[in-house]
């Protein structure tokens, strides 16, 4: 049944068809609608002081109502609006913040109720954002006009891998089950010059950022052994790189390192998706074509922290850091 308005005319069948003592169902058989659509306008429409519903009242509520229909902000008040913005500041994710606001407001707001905030300021049909109100997408991971349904990729032409393949990768990586396992790759800078090596590690996801002095593997290599330095033994145990040239020294990787590494297969990226994951939520900071040669280290310590001090669903809501601190504990 396609849902309408009541009109005045129907408004008035209720009121003399309840005055008879005729049940809600049986008037809903007459107008030709449903019981409950029935049963909702005579609740919200039933005056205290009279007890009795009133015909005219509903109406004009009604009308009133459909001229505020979207003028109205979204979420519940300005306490929360202003910290839903201010977490999508700094890049979190609806759903990080849905679960966040749990426990510093002590509200309840669903990760949809604040992608439809993000996107009802945005006017229908268009690209313009309604007047008075901020674009709030530019903060969302992916940037969309709209919300758009997840893709596939199609693959590439498979070769062979330059090193360890990942089909000889112990089982117990894939479970997440125990720390030690890594993910790493580089981030190339504008025109191809060097970048910066991100290790992200698998269970807990605590990530390291590192620029890198050249594009060479030496440079890769300095750069994860610098990084590694002070993790424990116990927490060194693979790491699962791509085929990149800046990998092709790997046997230098785990002779100074001591950790063994694995290789991706060629255009394989899933299997390295935390990884691929992490580069994502980087470039939320360093788009496409950023100069690392102009950006300094303390910038790329901040973006550091700011990943590793951000709630994880798979965590439990809890920081990568806070999962590493639990992990050095045990």
């Amino acid at each position: 049944m396609n849902y309408k308005h009541f009109t005045i005319e129907e408004r008035e069948i209720i009121q003399a068809m309840r005055w008879r003592g005729v049940s809600l169902r049986e008037i809903s058989r007459m107008l030709k609608r449903s019981s409950s659509s029935v049963s909702r306008e005579v609740k919200k429409n039933f005056t205290e002081e009279k007890k009795v519903y009133t015909p005219r009242l509903a109406h004009k509520r009604a009308l009133f109502k459909r001229t505020r229909r979207g003028r109205e902000e979204h979420l519940k008040n300005d306490r929360i609006r202003s910290y839903v913005i201010t977490h999508l500041e700094r890049r979190w994710s609806p759903e990080q913040i849905s679960n966040s606001i749990k426990q510093d407001l002590n509200e309840c707001i669903s990760h949809e109720a604040i992608y439809r905030f993000i996107y009802d300021r945005v006017a229908s049909g268009s690209n313009i954002t309604k007047t008075g109100v901020e674009d709030l997408r530019p903060y969302l991971r992916r940037r969309r006009r709209i919300r758009m349904v997840r893709g596939a990729r199609k693959c590439q032409r498979i070769w062979k891998t330059k090193g360890p393949s990942i089909d000889e990768r112990p089982r117990e990586v894939e479970t997440r089950k125990t720390p030690g396992h890594w993910e790493g790759d580089s981030v190339e800078s504008v025109d191809h010059r060097p970048g910066i090596n991100t290790l992200v590690e698998r269970k807990v996801g605590l990530v390291f950022i590192t620029r890198l002095r050249g594009r060479s593997s030496e440079a890769t290599v300095g750069a994860m052994a610098l990084r590694f330095k002070d993790v424990p033994e116990r927490f060194k145990k693979t790491v699962t790189l791509d085929n990149g040239p800046e990998n092709r020294d790997w046997k230098s990787i785990e002779s100074e390192i001591g950790i063994k590494c694995y290789m991706a297969h060629p255009y394989h990226s899933w299997e390295r998706g935390t990884n691929e994951n992490t580069n994502g939520l980087i470039r939320d900071y360093f788009p496409k074509k950023t100069d690392f040669s102009i950006i300094s280290d303390d910038e790329v310590r901040f973006v550091e922290d700011e990943l590793n001090s951000r709630p994880r669903k798979r965590l439990g809501w809890k920081t990568p850091l806070q999962a590493w601190s639990d992990a050095l504990q045990c």
